[in-house]
C-alpha cells in the first residue's frame, strides 16, 4: 500500500463518521492533489497523502490545542510515526503560521515542525483553498469568502485568514502558473 492509500484510510477512519462534511472536503482536496501529478513528479504521492491528512486535527479524538494543523501533525509524528515530511506538510498547510500566531502557538509550531519545501506547501494550499467544504472545486476568492462567512468577522479564524490571504492567493497563483493556467 502506498503512502496516499494509507493516508486515505486513516483520514476516513478519523473523519468520515464524526465529521462527514470535513470528510467530503478532504476527499475533494485529495482529488485536487491527484490532479497535480504532472507538476509534482515523484512527490505526487506525498502531496496526495498530505491532502488526505491535512484536516485530521479536527477529529474529536485528536483535538488537543484546538489548532488543527498542529494537532494533526503531532498525531502523525507521535502516534502514527509517519514520514517527517508528511507531518511537516500537515503542520504548515494553508499558511498555518498566521493562525498559530493568533493562538500563541507560532513558536511551538516552528520548534516542533520545520517547514517543508515551499512548492509542496503551495501545492497543498492550492488544493485546500480551491475546494469547498462540500468537496467541490471552487475559486480561491469564493473559498476565502466562505471561510469569513462561516466564522464571522471577529473570529480568530477570520482574522487569521485575512492575514494569510496574500500568502494563500500567491500559492494558488503559483500552482496555476505551474499548471499553465491563468490566474483567478
Amino acid at each position: 500500500m502506498g503512502q496516499a492509500e494509507w493516508a486515505r484510510d486513516l483520514a476516513r477512519h478519523l473523519l468520515e463518521e464524526p465529521l462527514p462534511r470535513r470528510w467530503a472536503h478532504t476527499q475533494g482536496v485529495a482529488a485536487q492533489a491527484e490532479s497535480l501529478g504532472s507538476i509534482l513528479g515523484a512527490e505526487a504521492d506525498l502531496l496526495t497523502a498530505a491532502a488526505w491528512l491535512h484536516d485530521i486535527g479536527y477529529a474529536p479524538a485528536l483535538v488537543d490545542t484546538g489548532f488543527h494543523p498542529l494537532d494533526g501533525a503531532r498525531y502523525l509524528r507521535d502516534v502514527q510515526q509517519a514520514d517527517d515530511r508528511l507531518a511537516r506538510l500537515v503542520a504548515h498547510h494553508t499558511c498555518a503560521e498566521c493562525e498559530a500566531a493568533e493562538r500563541g502557538l507560532f513558536d511551538t509550531l516552528n520548534a516542533e515542525f520545520a517547514k517543508e519545501r515551499p512548492e509542496l506547501v503551495e501545492a497543498l494550499t492550492y488544493c485546500d483553498m480551491t475546494t469547498s467544504p462540500d468537496g467541490l472545486p471552487v475559486d480561491v476568492g469564493t473559498r476565502l469568502a466562505e471561510i469569513h462567512s462561516r466564522y464571522g468577522p471577529g473570529h480568530l479564524v477570520s482574522r487569521s485568514i485575512a492575514k494569510a490571504t496574500p500568502c494563500i492567493i500567491a500559492a494558488v497563483h503559483a500552482v496555476q502558473a505551474a499548471l499553465g493556467h491563468s490566474g483567478q
